[in-house]
């Protein structure tokens, strides 16, 4: 099980690196879950980022009416990825696009103009726990999109960034037959969304990559990765505990 620590910035690489990183993930936490950094942010995080560790970039939610194709298009084409040694994931979301057959045109387009990029990054479709509240397709028309559109990886994740974890939203066993779905069709299953240390290890072994933000911060989501933090998280996932220093 590989860990994403999601930095805004490029001075955050090296912590999220020093407490044990595996995927380090571009995103800025003030525009939404998957709110995207700019191009110059995003230059800056990719430069600190070695060859070898994998990158992922938040491009933010789609919606099919109008010119949702386009805006997706324009999202990858717009990130101006780097060409990398290590796999580079984009990450996209559906709020406000409650059709199954709206997020397979998204993630088509998606995985269209991924694969016309000299990156050709992995195309990771998003399902909100808390899809009510977001408006879009429920977790299984995602995947059930993200299928038929032949993705290679599915992120299960909250929209709403109010406090409440993933696991407030959606239970233990419907997050077991989605990994179940995802990995007997050969996908990468990512879980992120809020996840303290207890929900944690209730999800350890469920996904392939755990994804955080507030764990990793010192000050929750807004405030800025720490290494100690990371590797707290990292150690958790492995079945090691980990103390914190003392205050002062």
């Amino acid at each position: 099980m590989r860990l994403l620590v999601s930095v805004r910035a490029g001075e955050e690489v090296a912590a999220a690196l020093a407490g044990g990183a595996d995927i380090i993930d571009a995103k800025e936490p003030a525009r939404g879950s998957l709110g995207p950094v700019s191009p110059e942010v995003l230059q800056a995080i990719a430069a600190r980022v070695p060859e070898e560790v994998p990158l992922s970039v938040a491009l933010g939610d789609f919606t099919a009416p109008g010119r949702g194709r386009d805006a997706v298009r324009l999202a990858v084409a717009g990130a101006k990825l780097p060409v990398r040694r290590a796999p580079t994931y984009v990450k996209l979301g559906f709020a406000g696009e409650p059709s199954k057959a709206g997020v397979t045109s998204l993630v088509a387009a998606a995985m269209d103009v991924a694969a016309a990029t000299p990156v050709r990054p992995i195309v990771v479709p998003v399902a909100y726990a808390d899809h009510e509240s977001a408006g879009s397709a429920a977790p299984e028309d995602v995947l059930r999109a993200a299928m038929a559109a032949g993705a290679r990886a599915f992120l299960m994740d909250t929209c709403m960034k109010d406090g409440r974890g993933l696991l407030e939203w959606i239970s233990l066993e419907r997050l077991r037959r989605l990994s179940a779905d995802a990995r007997s069709a050969g996908m990468l299953l990512a879980i992120a969304g809020s996840l303290d240390l207890t929900a944690l290890d209730q999800v350890a072994g469920i996904a392939d990559v755990i994804g955080v933000r507030g764990a990793a911060c010192r000050g929750g989501r807004g405030g800025s990765v720490d290494a100690v933090l990371v590797r707290r998280v990292r150690d958790r996932l492995r079945g090691k505990p980990t103390a914190l220093p003392a205050a002062g």
